[in-house]
């Protein structure tokens, strides 16, 4: 064995001439092998920890499912059944709202059943996006269960029927209390308008709508009105606005002063808007000087103070006048505002002048009554006959005595 060593040691290649001159190899870096394997980093090693038991846990789903697990699946099923709520439909279920979309919203109702309330479900009112409605993530609500999606079992949810029996329920109560609401027109046919109150659409027939306006005319504008049937079974709802407006008219008295804006001009006069009342302010009853142009003192949109002339509450008219409320003639038309600044005031000098008109005449009537008991002063105010006015039998026996 030496002899064969010794003999392949003599084969070894003799140094290259150039070798006495290169320069010692410089020291290697420690390698990062320690025992035969790289050191870790922090993360590398956090990294290997998770996979580890993420294969730990894999591998005991796999071959023992239920270790460690203090019920059965059918313990599971069982615990759900129990805790179930009813979805029979049309019962109310307490939900919670998680996720919106374009085309409605999902509602957890703590059940194993999906819940989805559908877009044109979330209210009375007609809407483009379901936040429209205040529908959103978190909204804690009580819901109505109207259908099911017999491909899924999805539950389909409502607030608007709910919504619905509440209205209908508020119509009722209107109706019986006798009260006027307020409308707004929504749209129209030959035959009326349909007007939306407390949510629901009602319809107007034109036989109840005080004005001789057309559908198109009353679009969008909100009328007074009071219920002439409710009948959430049919699904009928008769509003009128002639009713409305009778209650109104009834507490307009002759010299009373209200606000008003003009709505129209004619030749003959302005029509005036009085709360839901259109009322007459003829040209006459402008100014006492002459007004030749009507739009020279008046222009549609104007808010104005008039005072009632005379009201025909079986016509449905209404006369006005600003003419008794000008402090000096002419001053519609030079200085409306000082008008309008003293007008309760001439009204109130207008409606003492027709009560002394008014006692006057009612003086007439019982001069030939003296049993009445009455008398009249010299202000024009009737009042009781006392001991120092001579009766009328009086005068006559001191006559007849002289």
């Amino acid at each position: 064995m030496a002899s064969l060593a010794q003999h392949v040691a003599g084969l070894a290649s003799p140094p290259l001439s150039g070798a006495s001159r290169r320069r010692p190899a410089a020291p290697r870096r420690p390698s990062a092998l320690v025992c035969g394997t790289y050191a870790l980093t922090k993360d590398e090693r956090e990294r290997e920890r998770m996979r580890q038991l993420f294969d730990e846990a894999s591998e005991r789903c796999r071959t023992a499912p239920m270790e460690g697990v203090a019920f059965s699946p059918e313990d599971l099923d069982s615990a759900v059944e129990s805790t179930d709520i009813d979805t029979d439909i049309g019962s109310l279920i307490k939900g919670t709202v998680f996720m919106t979309t374009s085309n409605g919203a999902y509602v957890d109702i703590q059940s194993k059943s999906t819940a989805f309330l559908p877009l044109d479900e979330a209210c009375l009112l007609d809407i483009n996006h379901i936040e429209e409605a205040g529908i959103r993530a978190g909204l804690v609500e009580e819901f109505m269960i109207i259908d099911e999606n017999p491909g899924d079992e999805t539950l389909i949810l409502s607030l608007q029927a709910i919504q619905q029996d509440l209205a209908w329920e508020r119509c009722r109560q209107l109706q019986a209390e006798d009260v006027v609401v307020t409308g707004k027109v929504i749209g129209g046919n030959k035959g009326g308008v349909v007007a939306l109150v407390e949510g629901l659409k009602g319809f107007v027939p034109f036989s109840q709508v005080s004005s001789k306006s057309t559908a198109e005319e009353l679009l969008d504008k909100e009328l007074p009105l009071k219920f002439v049937e409710v009948d959430e079974e049919q699904g009928r709802l008769v509003l009128s606005n002639r009713k409305a407006m009778a209650d109104s008219q009834a507490q307009l008295g002759i010299g009373s002063v209200v606000l008003g804006t003009v709505e129209s001009l004619k030749p003959y006069g302005a029509f005036i808007d009085i709360g839901g009342i259109n009322g007459l302010l003829h040209v006459s009853q402008i100014s006492h000087d002459r007004v030749a142009d009507i739009s020279t003192v008046l222009q549609p949109g104007d808010t104005l103070k008039v005072m009632i002339l005379s009201h025909d509450r079986e016509r449905g008219r209404v006369s006005l006048s600003t003419k008794k409320l000008e402090p000096t003639p002419g001053d519609m038309i030079r200085n409306p505002k000082l008008v309008f600044e003293k007008a309760d005031e001439m009204a109130q000098i207008f409606r003492q002048r027709i009560a002394q008109a008014e006692a006057m005449a009612r003086a007439d009537m019982l001069r030939f009554q003296p049993e009445s008991g009455l008398t009249l002063s010299s202000e024009g105010i009737l009042g009781p006959l006392s001991s120092d006015t001579p009766s009328q039998e009086s005068g006559e026996a001191q006559s007849t005595d002289e």
